[in-house]
């Protein structure tokens, strides 16, 4: 076993899960299963990069696994990331089939991709919501006029997911973002109005 890539590999994901993940996500058994994989790759692809096993057999075999693992609860598309950056970098460290400095410098990548897109810095005021409406609306301008108004945001797209016009509801998925940040006070569209029309309610922006 390559010591130096073992201890590169447990830094790795120490650093993916408990600095990045766990302090912006909060969910532990994710953490257990990002350590949990993470060193069993490393230790199936050690132990496959030294015997006559071909290792697209073994690689392949993690793959059915991580197939089940990812079907068997949901998980957003953050956390699907997370769980593949946990894989790449136990295969790094496990096949070593690169030398040291290449190794440092992939894991690096992996890292800090994942620091960066998941920060609050890179489109932080952009949200998703899955919503029903206690209104059937068929008309998609005035249906996003409704959501403004109900959200206090900038709705970007609203697809609708189920029309109910027995029960009088719409099912819709929808992807806003909230005011910039240093906005004390914004003019929040009431329902049926343009996000640009006056209204009277207010919103504090939050960021």
């Amino acid at each position: 076993m390559d010591y130096p890539l073992l201890l590169l590999d447990l830094a790795a994901v120490a650093i993916l899960t408990f600095a990045l993940y766990l302090p912006r996500h909060r969910r532990r058994d994710l953490v257990v299963a990002y350590v949990g994989v993470n060193v069993g790759v490393f230790a199936v692809a050690t132990a496959l990069a030294s015997s006559t096993v071909g290792a697209g057999l073994g690689l392949g075999l993690f793959g059915v696994l991580s197939i089940i693992r990812l079907r068997s609860a949901e998980l957003d598309q953050h956390e699907v990331a997370y769980y593949f950056a946990a894989l790449a970098i136990g295969l790094l460290c496990g096949l070593g089939a690169t030398t040291l400095l290449t190794t440092v410098i992939l894991l690096i990548v992996v890292v800090a991709a994942l620091a960066l897109a998941d920060s609050r810095w890179v489109l932080s005021r952009h949200r998703r919501q899955d919503m029903v409406i206690d209104r059937a609306i068929t008309d998609e301008s005035a249906l996003v006029a409704h959501l403004e108004g109900l959200l206090g945001a900038r709705v970007h797209s609203a697809t609708v997911r189920r029309l109910d016009l027995v029960n009088d509801t719409t099912a819709v998925d929808v992807r806003y973002s909230l005011p910039r940040a240093g906005q004390r006070e914004m003019s929040v569209p009431a329902p049926g109005q343009s996000w640009a029309a006056p209204a009277s309610t207010t919103l504090r922006g939050d960021r």
